[in-house]
């Protein structure tokens, strides 16, 4: 899953890369721990959660959200996306997600540079797919697919889609997260877990896991493309 800066430019925002505060949807009279308010929140309180919470957390939509459109989103100090109807939440990832998530851009930028007809979005990666709003840490579509001069989300499923496994996403979560993908018309998923040091590649035939001294398997629809999976953990040797 994800959490990045707000993107540059004026008006651009993707899932889950806003700053500010937000209502927590939580049953009563539960132990709670406080979140702070930020300087724009859009709503006039916040309301503590458990410390031993487990993410992701619903919000409350804020009055006049619509999914569809980024600059309705919530400006949140943490990740969103919109699934199954429900606005989700994720906090800030934490220095080794980051690290490995700067990597796994990093290795898309390098090898765009000889496929300029690819387009690689990063920086929570915002697409809709059927009525779900989702951000993934890289992805990858023909650039053809996608208007880059548009403020709002891809609309087309992308060849690859990159997740890192973090504090609050396991390797369980992220295959959670890849099924969704592959059932929303993704090719290839790649799951990077910084515990193990391995990449495990997911696509409709099936999974492959990759140590260190392996390089990913090449997708036809994406020539050239077999990083050494060294490569995505390099910041954190």
């Amino acid at each position: 899953m994800q959490c990045k800066a707000t993107p540059r430019g004026s008006g651009r925002a993707f899932a889950g890369a806003r700053l500010a505060c937000e209502v927590f949807l939580l049953p009563p009279r539960m132990r709670r721990a406080t979140i702070p308010a930020m300087p724009s929140e859009p709503y006039s309180e916040t309301i503590r959660v458990p410390a031993a919470v487990r993410f992701p957390i619903e919000l409350k939509p804020p009055e006049g959200f619509r999914p569809e459109d980024p600059a309705s989103w919530p400006r949140i100090d943490g990740r969103l996306e919109w699934v199954g109807g429900r606005l989700l939440y994720m906090p800030p990832c934490g220095v080794v997600q980051q690290g490995v998530s700067v990597s796994a851009v990093g290795i898309l930028d390098r090898w765009l540079d000889e496929h300029p007809e690819f387009f690689v979005g990063g920086n929570e990666a915002g697409m809709i797919l059927g009525k779900d709003v989702r951000g993934a840490e890289a992805a990858v579509w023909r650039r053809d697919a996608v208007d880059p001069r548009t403020t709002g989300y891809v609309r087309v499923p992308p060849i690859l889609v990159i997740e890192v496994a973090g504090r609050e996403e396991g390797e369980t979560e992220l295959w959670k997260r890849a099924r969704w993908y592959l059932g929303h018309g993704v090719a290839a998923v790649w799951l990077a877990l910084p515990k193990t040091l391995e990449v495990v590649v997911v696509t409709a035939a099936g999974e492959t896991r990759h140590a260190t001294g392996d390089r990913l398997p090449p997708h036809p629809a994406l020539p050239g493309l077999e990083p050494p999976v060294e490569g995505f953990f390099r910041q954190l040797g």
